[in-house]
């Protein structure tokens, strides 16, 4: 969604780089393109004009002027204010002191209301709670039952007495949406449910019948929680949309659905500041798990390309199987052979965590491989997990044992060449060795890293184990050219490496030699 947004931004700030000090016309310079960028996202002109404002003035300002580094103040600052247009600190729902919590979804036809409704109880029955969604959608044909399809993928109860309109029946009335409100939020106390979510009809900003059903139902069921949802993709139209409903019903928070567009994304800069509403929830994908809370800061780390660490490492927690990662830490420490059995655990660990291309994109710097990221494909990882799948047991815990044969069938079982095959085996085999040298207590020639769980006094171990110097040879001219040679070494060892290409390499063909590196590793590098 911001990814026009972000690429502008993190090529304006890379202009300010390896500057000492910064000029008023550095500045204009700096906010013109913010301004354009802005503008060019669908950010309403209001936002825009007040944001590059703020930025200006504290750009001008002192903290930046005796800041040692001016280019990353201007970064901060510019990552403070879009916190401070996203809605400043995240705001969670607040719930009722006493009896269920009572949550009404408003919005635009075609927002996605009822399918958020589907993700946000499913959500909040991750969080503990007992939500029922209650159908007030009588209007669109077939509403109803599609809240109960997403109910029922939820596992959700869905409280629907009436059917609504139907396709067959579009001409008979619909019944009262304002009752079955009330009656819905009565069947959640009776059946004691905490968390009552109203799905209510979508409707135009400028119908003034719908919206005053909306009213009626609000002060029927007096919620603690309406929720607007607002699809992220309709532009500029964003703020008049949400100024008309907060002014016919009085929204409490904003819930952003379809953030996952490729669409520019202004509305999320804009409607937090025009309505001071703040950001709760994003719709980010399809599927019911697709859906966040809404944390400001972390979505202006996002936009700036400083990655969402945090949300990365909550989703690892969530899915992540402490029994099984305890059970590799174990085996790091007793310093036991990595397997094709534990390759597949750890490979369906990451695939519990959702899309890798959305992990990948969590990390900071990430827009510079967008492209890479983007003709990445999913299904490679179900080609390799079924590859893994067609070998037998005995094969995945001793894979020296697969030959020719074994590899045609293995092949023909998976549905690949057997070029793939070889190719899985040699990657596995390199990286076996290389955790192999890691819980032995550290990789050789890199101080300090202390190597796997249970494998400490690595970098002591290494040294103990490590050979003894040569002692000088009886010949005169052999020690002399050894003592050449130990010349040329320690002149080499003092040269830092040149910067550019990857490993500090200016160009040519890059030497695993020149580092200190495990023995077979230059076979892992492709050399």
């Amino acid at each position: 969604m911001f990814n026009s947004l972000s690429d502008r931004l993190t090529a304006t700030f890379k202009n300010l780089r390896g500057k000492g000090r910064l000029t008023e016309a550095d500045v204009d310079a700096t906010v013109r393109e913010i301004r354009r960028a802005l503008l060019d996202a669908d950010v309403a002109v209001p936002v825009v004009r007040e944001f590059t404002g703020k930025v200006r003035e504290r750009a001008l300002g002192a903290e930046v002027s005796a800041a040692l580094n001016p280019s990353q103040q201007i970064v901060k600052i510019v990552n403070e204010e879009l916190v401070e247009i996203l809605g400043g600190e995240t705001r969670r729902i607040r719930l009722a002191k006493s009896g269920p919590t009572i949550i009404m979804l408003a919005g635009l036809q075609g927002a996605g209301k009822t399918t958020l409704a589907g993700k946000l109880s499913k959500w909040l029955k991750a969080q503990g709670h007992s939500p029922m969604l209650v159908a007030c959608d009588l209007q669109r044909p077939n509403a109803v039952t599609q809240l109960q399809v997403v109910g029922q993928r939820a596992n959700v109860p869905v409280f629907a007495p009436h059917p609504g309109a139907t396709s067959t029946e579009l001409d008979h009335p619909a019944g009262d949406p304002v009752a079955v409100a009330r009656a819905g939020v009565e069947e959640a106390k009776r059946t004691l449910h905490d968390v009552v979510i109203v799905d209510t009809a979508g409707r135009l900003g400028v119908d003034a019948d719908m919206m005053e059903q909306a009213r009626q139902i609000r002060r029927a069921i007096v919620p603690n929680e309406v929720l607007f949802v607002i699809d992220s993709m309709i532009g500029q139209d964003a703020v008049n949309t949400a100024l008309a409903f907060d002014e016919g019903v009085n929204f409490t928070g904003i819930v952003l659905s379809k953030l996952d567009g490729d669409a520019r994304g202004g509305a999320a800069l804009s409607v937090a500041s025009v309505t001071g509403k703040p950001v709760m929830f994003a719709s980010t994908g399809e599927g019911l798990d697709d859906f966040e809370l809404f944390h400001p800061d972390r979505m202006a780390s996002r936009i700036l390309d400083m990655g969402d660490i945090l949300t990365l490492i909550e989703q690892a927690e969530k899915s992540w199987d402490k029994d099984e990662a305890a059970r590799m830490a174990k085996k790091f420490a007793d310093q036991e052979d990595f397997t094709l059995e534990d390759f597949l655990a750890q490979m369906q660990q990451i695939r519990n965590m959702g899309s890798m291309k959305k992990m990948l994109m969590m990390m900071p710097g990430a827009q510079n491989i967008r492209q890479q990221l983007e003709q990445f494909d999913e299904r490679e990882i179900d080609r390799v997990e079924a590859i893994v799948r067609s070998m037998t047991p005995h094969e995945r815990l001793a894979p020296r044992i697969i030959n020719g044969s074994r590899r045609a069938r293995i092949a023909r079982g998976s549905g690949v060449h057997v070029s793939e095959v070889n190719g899985l085996l040699e990657r596995f085999a390199q990286a076996q060795k290389m955790m192999k040298k890691m819980a032995q207590g550290g990789m050789p020639g890199m101080p300090g890293m202390p190597g796997m769980p249970g494998a400490g006094g690595g970098a002591r171990k290494n040294a103990k184990n490590a050979p003894k110097k040569k002692a000088k040879s009886g010949n005169p001219a052999k020690a002399a050219q050894e003592r050449k040679e130990a010349e040329a070494r320690r002149a080499n060892a003092g040269k830092a490496l040149p910067t550019g290409a990857a490993f500090g390499q200016q160009g040519g063909d890059f030497d695993p030699s020149q580092l200190n590196l495990p023995k077979g590793f230059d076979k892992f590098l492709g050399k």
